[in-house]
């Protein structure tokens, strides 16, 4: 079962064809045990070959006036890193009959609150097609607001209208009406997905200071004698710790 939540989706529709089509890009927070580290390779080649050696022993120490004797060794299990990914995804869609969209609102430097107070305060009244506003919500990372009012008969009118201009301070602006529609999971289904490019790392002892160990681990990693490559990005998590990392579609 998969955590409750709130997404927003936003975007313009061209062709009808496209209508029923929905891009997901990855977001994934991924645990990552004390002793361990994620390692994300500019080549996937290169991370197959580590992952197929299995196991790695590390040199801690680069200094070539140690004698052999004085050098530090450490052994680390590399394994893939799989993720579970969306394969299918249906949502059902519900229309609210009392509540707008309002969008292309401007940028005035003001807290969400005041902003949020003046809307309600327009919207509110009769005279400019509104109604008693029963609750408003700013929308994450979108900049638009849903106002849900009292009463059926408010909000199709403004919906049909389109565009409204609104006075917001001692200047008016032309604000987007639209249907607030809101939709529930009905079906998701996931498939194991593996990323190319990244390997973890585990069984990494705390011998280190944790920016010596994660450059030791990136200068010995990059190495090609030894089938690495060029490191794109490495995170490390000291035993005893935890840590989430976020993979992202580019992190492969």
């Amino acid at each position: 079962a998969l955590p409750e939540k709130k997404m927003v989706f936003k975007g313009l529709v061209t062709n009808k064809e496209d209508m029923n089509k929905l891009v997901l890009t990855p977001l994934i927070r991924y645990p990552l045990l004390g002793g361990s580290a994620l390692i994300t390779f500019e080549k996937a080649e290169v991370a197959q070959r580590i992952i197929e050696a299995k196991e790695h022993m590390v040199e801690l120490s680069y200094g070539e006036e140690l004698e052999e004797l004085d050098r530090c060794r450490v052994r680390v299990q590399a394994a893939p890193v799989d993720v579970l990914l969306p394969s299918a995804l249906e949502i059902g869609l519900t229309r609210s009959s009392r509540s707008i969209l309002v969008s292309d609102l401007p940028s005035l430097g003001i807290p969400e609150e005041t902003l949020l107070d003046k809307l309600e305060l327009f919207f509110s009244k009769t005279k400019n097609g509104g109604g008693e506003v029963e609750s408003r919500e700013f929308l994450d990372d979108s900049g638009q607001v849903v106002l849900t009012f009292a009463r059926d008969g408010v909000a199709e009118p403004l919906i049909a209208r389109g565009h409204i201009q609104v006075l917001i301070g001692k200047r008016e602006y032309k604000l987007k009406i639209s249907p607030c529609v809101s939709g529930d999971v009905t079906n998701l289904q996931l498939q194991p997905s593996r990323c190319p490019r990244t390997v973890l790392l585990s069984g990494i002892p705390d011998v280190l200071g944790e920016e010596l160990m994660r450059d030791t681990l990136e200068i010995h990693f990059q190495k090609a004698s030894r089938g690495g490559g060029e490191v794109d990005a490495l995170a490390y998590v000291p035993a005893g710790r935890q840590a989430v990392a976020i993979l992202t579609e580019d992190a492969g």
